[in-house]
């Protein structure tokens, strides 16, 4: 319930601050749940994502320190946010989305490479999609980085991809990883191009 509130509370607040919200190839998007994939460019990715895939309602990792204010931790809880410890993440960071996920009422939202200063992609999601055998989606957003650009109304764009599934049988050998993260970056490629192809992300 909290969630349907805030959704629309927060698609008003982008409406307000930015007011170009243009959503590409929803009809991409598998019936059922599924995941989320995205490079991670800015830290309000997440809120489009779930803005631009509604009505379909996602989970999301958020650090654990943001857990530790009262007030914070009550919004995250019921905006189907769950914690996770960067540094140690524990069994829980990939059990919690799997349970979540076989229930078939959530949607995932990850992104593989952890932070915006990173390019490094690990092995999280494709675990998380083979032990749920939900379908990885790749998605990508171009347009402003920084809130100051947020405010001058520039385009938000958001591009979702076709969806990737990883069979049962699939072994994750380090060799298989190599091989489905390729057909990531290949899908963002794909999807980036398709919006702009002179963009060029660079991390602020």
């Amino acid at each position: 319930m909290f969630y349907k509130i805030i959704r629309p509370i927060a698609r008003f607040i982008v409406w307000v601050l930015n007011g170009h919200l243009h959503i590409h190839h929803k009809n991409r998007l598998p019936k059922g749940n599924y995941i989320l994939v995205a490079p991670h460019r800015t830290w309000w990715e997440p809120i489009l994502f779930a803005l631009g895939a509604s009505p379909m309602e996602f989970m999301f990792m958020a650090k654990i320190e943001l857990f530790k204010n009262p007030v914070l931790r009550f919004i995250l809880d019921h905006a189907h946010a769950f914690p996770v410890d960067r540094k140690n993440p524990g069994p829980s960071a990939l059990k919690i989305p799997v349970k979540g996920l076989r229930k078939g009422e959530l949607s995932l939202i990850i992104f593989p490479s952890g932070t915006r200063h990173s390019a490094e992609l690990k092995g999280g999601a494709l675990l998380i999609s083979k032990m749920s055998q939900k379908p990885m989606v790749p998605v990508v957003y171009q347009g402003p980085l920084s809130f100051k650009g947020l405010l001058k109304r520039k385009g938000l764009e958001v591009n979702f991809g076709d969806p990737i599934t990883i069979d049962r049988k699939t072994k994750l050998t380090h060799e298989n990883e190599k091989i489905i993260y390729q057909q990531l970056e290949d899908a963002w490629k794909k999807l980036d191009d398709e919006l702009d192809p002179n963009f060029h992300y660079v991390a602020k």
